[in-house]
């Protein structure tokens, strides 16, 4: 029986195994990246939102306590009827919120609704509204 003479003669059949398992790594390694970078965007948009939000709440508890200190002068504060306290609060909320305008009504009974809406970019509009009594 005749020996081979060349020792590269059995492992042919496995060259380049090992450069195929780096490239396998580097693909899954590549997936978790990007994984990390989507989940990372998706929690700044809700962050983005979540602060739009809070902004909205504060601006019309803002307003409900300016309302609550001028009660005798409720109808001043309402959209159709807005004065001074009224669009210097509109321009906070245009300032404030991206394409941000409100809607405030004040029914004769002391019932107050005021709605604030605005919209960020690539999303839909959004909306925060509070009614309360004011007697």
């Amino acid at each position: 029986m005749k020996t081979s003479s060349n020792p590269k003669a059995g492992r042919s059949q496995h060259t380049g195994f090992a450069m195929l398992e780096a490239l396998v790594a580097l693909l899954i390694c590549a997936m978790g990246v990007l994984g990390v970078v989507g989940l990372q965007g998706a929690m700044t948009r809700a962050q983005t939102s979540a602060t739009f939000r809070a902004e909205a709440a504060f601006l019309a508890q803002q307003l409900l306590g300016e309302m609550w200190t001028d009660s005798t002068h409720l109808s001043t504060y309402a959209t159709t009827t807005c004065g001074a306290a009224c669009t210097d609060w509109q321009a906070r909320v245009a300032a404030r919120l991206p394409g941000g305008q409100s809607t405030v009504t004040v029914a004769n009974t002391g019932v107050v609704s005021i709605e604030i809406r605005w919209t960020a970019a690539g999303e839909s509009q959004s909306r925060f509204t509070m009614s309360t009594s004011i007697n």
